[in-house]
């Protein structure tokens, strides 16, 4: 019998931060399942809490302690509560959590996802535990948390990390110190994977990597080593996105984050000639300054970032386009910000995340306290390149209305559940009313009808093919 007096205790896990993490939490939600645990409806009413950290910008520490401090009220009231913490700033800062919040049961890192429900175990019977495992002690590859049991809220889309760690030194991004470097999972056993998943009744993957570009270059450093001949050092993404893209039953491959530096031709070729791809690439810019981007050591400049992206936007067609800009990097003047709304402005971007530079202990321009820019320059300097961005954003969505889009629907709207909402091959939400609710991974044609800066609204036209999916997604392994 377990503590609390349940057989069947019920968790909750809460994800801060990207892809990667949510994906990390599928697989920590799988590992629960599989050690006989059901979902909670939240927190508030959970025997086991993760919360699965991110430690890219500073407000993901203050979210983390604020829930935390919420979580040791909730403690005191229910002793048998066990929390966890686990992901990026949990790898970063594994000590300080536990001093500011020693109610924690379990402080784990990125590296030893499989070991959840195995330590969640032994500090409900030895105490309090933390094991943080660095990234130069992993070297089975069936260690990614692809390879764990899943739960999958959605069963039509799926995640498939095909590398962790990077090996790019960014002046602004701890990710590499707590990731590691890069490493890529073997190429066979992504296809394998992307098969499974269709066996499933998974239509769409996105494939995930810290910089999905230089996929592969590590296999091939490995291959040189052991002696296999003249061994090519290259990336070999492009060709993965062809093999999973051929997988019987994948309708749909998208992907994230690619780096601009490493954006090549052969990669644009793939997008374009393997019709699962979708037309949409996420292109961090970060800055349109070559000063500040030198300064970030992002390897390209404005004009070789605007060349790639004329030359994806030239070989695939309809291509929608994302970015990422930071703004206030230390030192960055009126001149520089300047550039970088020229830059947004002629690539017309179809959205983009803008973020405050936020700076954290361990990075490179964290040492740069001296050229920190005014908090009152950079909110005014954010608000500029909002209304640049959400008019080229607008302008794009305006020029939709009157054509049909494939969508999948995703389900009802939040605001609004007599409204559904599906996702084009663009990675444009479309809002659109139903005579019948349309079971999520539900394909149709949508004909739209309005635009806003980050939506679309549209009528359905028909249904094309129905949820190849169960209706409750097992738990299954990678």
């Amino acid at each position: 019998m377990e503590p609390g007096g349940s057989a069947r205790r019920r968790y909750s896990i809460k994800t801060f931060g990207c892809q990667m993490n949510e994906h990390d939490s599928e697989r920590i939600a799988g590992l629960f399942e599989a050690a006989g645990m059901v979902p909670a409806e939240g927190a508030d009413d959970a025997d086991v809490v993760f919360l699965n950290t991110c430690c890219i910008r500073e407000n993901a520490d203050n979210r983390l302690y604020g829930t935390l401090g919420h979580l040791k009220a909730a403690k005191a009231t229910r002793p048998d509560m066990e929390i966890m913490v686990g992901g990026c700033l949990a790898q970063k800062d594994r000590d300080l959590i536990r001093r500011r919040a020693p109610h924690v049961d379990v402080v784990l890192g990125t590296h030893n996802v499989q070991r959840a429900a195995d330590l969640l175990a032994e500090a409900r019977r030895d105490g309090p535990i933390t094991e943080i495992l660095e990234a130069s002690v992993i070297e089975d590859h069936e260690a990614f948390p692809s390879s764990l049991p899943v739960r999958r809220d959605l069963g039509h889309a799926a995640w498939v990390t095909i590398q962790i760690g990077c090996d790019n030194a960014c002046a602004f991004c701890i990710v590499p110190a707590v990731r590691g470097p890069e490493m890529s999972r073997p190429f066979d056993h992504l296809v394998a994977e992307a098969g499974r998943l269709a066996g499933e009744g998974v239509v769409e993957v996105t494939l995930l990597g810290q910089n999905v570009n230089s996929y592969g270059r590590d296999l091939a450093r490995a291959r040189r080593r052991s002696g296999e001949g003249d061994v090519r050092i290259r990336p070999m993404f492009g060709e993965l996105l062809r093999a999973v893209g051929a997988v019987e039953g994948i309708r749909r491959v998208r992907f994230t984050s690619p780096h601009p530096k490493d954006l090549s031709a052969e990669v644009i070729e793939a997008m374009a000639e393997t019709p699962a791809v979708c037309e949409h690439l996420h292109l961090p810019l970060q800055s349109g300054s070559d000063r500040v981007l030198a300064a970030m050591h992002r390897g390209y400049t404005a004009a070789r970032y605007l060349d790639r992206l004329a030359a994806a936007r030239a070989a695939v067609d309809d291509l929608a386009v994302t970015t990422d800009v930071i703004v206030g990097f230390p030192g960055e003047t009126d001149a520089d910000f300047e550039r970088t709304l020229e830059v947004v402005a002629e690539a017309g971007y179809d959205s983009a995340y803008t973020f405050l530079y936020s700076p954290r202990p361990g990075t490179e321009a964290a040492a740069l306290a001296d050229q920190m820019v005014a908090p009152d320059v950079c909110a005014e300097r954010f608000e500029r390149l909002r209304v640049v961005v959400e008019r080229s954003a607008l302008a794009r969505h305006r020029a939709r209305i009157g054509r049909t889009e494939e969508v999948v629907v995703e389900g009802p709207s939040k605001r609004d559940p007599l409204t559904t909402t599906g996702r084009t091959r663009q990675d444009k939400l479309v809002h659109f009313a139903s005579p019948d609710p349309l079971r999520p991974g539900t394909f149709a044609e949508v004909r739209v009808t309005g635009a806003g800066a980050h939506h679309l609204r549209g009528e359905l036209v028909t249904v094309t093919a129905a949820p190849r999916h169960r209706t409750r997604i097992p738990v299954t392994a990678g």
